[in-house]
């Protein structure tokens, strides 16, 4: 599973490095410590305190994460797979997308929660990268 450094987070949340690391300071979200002593979150508890935070409106600072084309880097929250079509939600910062696409591109870009990607937006039309 993928893991995350406190700057990582604080990007993936649309807050600063330092309100992420009081965030884990007060254990709202757990951290392990990698060979170097880099505190790392896990992927998939970050991906659960993503969506606390947006539905809580926790976040402490407003920043955009629209671009010229659209694009919304995130975290995977939930990933749904039917027998032919699949759909693929992404925390990003305050915003929650929801992708509709087929089973076989969610086998073939390998998503699962906890995953950074970012979704790209165009109408009403909503698509998956993988970071």
């Amino acid at each position: 599973m993928q893991s995350y450094t406190i700057g990582q987070a604080a990007r993936l949340l649309g807050v600063s490095p330092d309100t992420a690391r009081r965030w884990t300071d007060a254990g709202k979200v757990a951290t392990h410590r990698d060979e170097s002593g880099r505190r790392l979150i896990d992927g998939r508890d970050l991906a659960a305190f993503s969506v606390e935070v947006a539905q809580n409106g926790a976040g402490e600072e407003d920043t955009s994460y629209t671009s010229a084309r659209n694009a919304f880097p995130g975290i995977v929250t939930a990933v749904k797979l039917g027998d032919v079509a699949a759909q693929v939600e992404i925390q990003a910062g305050p915003h929650r997308l929801v992708s509709l696409l087929t089973r076989e591109a969610v086998e073939e870009l390998g998503l699962e929660v906890g995953m950074q990607a970012t979704a790209r937006v165009k109408s009403t039309s909503v698509h998956i990268d993988r970071v």
